[in-house]
């Protein structure tokens, strides 16, 4: 079953590279409840299901009988497994996510890829023809895209992973696939803090860190963050051509550093595109920082429902 008469409140998860967070979504689309945690990345499958089921017992109400996963990798939702991942979660390919955290919780369980869900509530009030490029910019890159006013899910279920898109910036670089010279390792967090201690910039251990001294002036620090901002700005810019897009979202925890990060990637974007397409600039998603707890929220009304009773069948 792949459609649902009615919509009781449920729980929205996003579980992302360094964070979970979890959210009660009502009926009418209002997030009535929050709670973030750090995401267990380095301690195997287990402990993730352990930590997504924690964190949807945080939220939970009575009357709330199912929960969207919005999760990193590759997720077939019939089967509610992660068919592919990449290291940013350790030994998340293959884990049978829908079951695990179905059994963990007793309730119904729907997922899909995180951004993808995310991307879903763009969709609304662009049309029967409208057409999407949703980027992610955070731990890793992740993306999604629609045509037709409908989400691709691709072969393999892998439409939309933009920070596995070649980037002339991350020349030689390895990326989190396995693969070098992607977008994600040269535009991504993480990778935007190895390259300032590649140019020269002190020990740093997060991205904001490499922020605050780029306000600071730090000559290292701004080149570092400007120069992923440009990679992913280029990637982004030339796919807009490719497919002509209605709108194009720019989300992630690596956005909100700041208007260097902003610009850099705009005028990168900007400097890509066709004629026709001149006036088509980035913008940030509809939902806020909870668009990606609402489309996981929004999963348990549109995807195949596993039950914990059944040892994870979809209904």
């Amino acid at each position: 079953m792949t459609g649902h008469d009615t919509w009781t409140p449920a729980v929205g998860l996003d579980l992302g590279g360094t964070k979970i967070a979890a959210a009660l979504v009502g009926a009418d689309g209002a997030v009535l409840v929050r709670h973030t945690r750090p995401t267990p990345a380095t301690g195997g499958p287990e402990a993730v299901l352990d930590a997504l089921a924690e964190a949807a017992r945080e939220v939970w109400a009575p009357g709330a009988t199912a929960v969207g996963v919005a999760a990193a990798g590759v997720i077939d939702p019939v089967s509610g497994t992660v068919t592919s991942a990449t290291d940013t979660l350790r030994g998340w390919a293959g884990t049978a996510l829908a079951a695990g955290l179905a059994a963990r919780t007793g309730l119904r369980v729907a997922c899909d890829n995180d951004v993808r869900a995310a991307a879903a509530t763009e969709l609304a009030d662009l049309g029967e023809d409208g057409t999407l490029i949703y980027a992610a910019v955070g731990t890793g890159v992740g993306g999604a895209i629609a045509a037709g006013g409908r989400m691709l899910q691709g072969a393999g279920g892998v439409a939309g992973h933009l920070g596995h898109l070649p980037s002339p910036e991350a020349d030689g670089l390895p990326c989190t696939c396995g693969a070098t010279g992607h977008l994600e390792a040269i535009a991504s967090g993480p990778a935007i803090t190895a390259h300032y201690a590649r140019l020269g910039g002190e020990p740093a251990d997060r991205l904001q860190t490499v922020a605050a001294r780029a306000a600071l002036g730090d000559p290292h620090a701004t080149a570092a963050i400007t120069l992923g901002a440009r990679a992913a700005g280029r990637v982004l810019g030339g796919l807009a051509n490719a497919l002509g897009p209605h709108r194009v979202v720019v989300a992630g925890g690596v956005p909100g550093i700041g208007a260097l990060y902003r610009d850099a990637l705009c005028d990168a974007f900007t400097a890509e595109l066709m004629p026709p397409l001149s006036t088509l600039r980035p913008v940030p998603p509809r939902g806020g920082a909870d668009a990606a707890v609402l489309g996981a929220a929004a999963l348990t009304r549109t995807l195949p429902l596993h039950d914990p009773h059944t040892t994870g069948v979809p209904r």
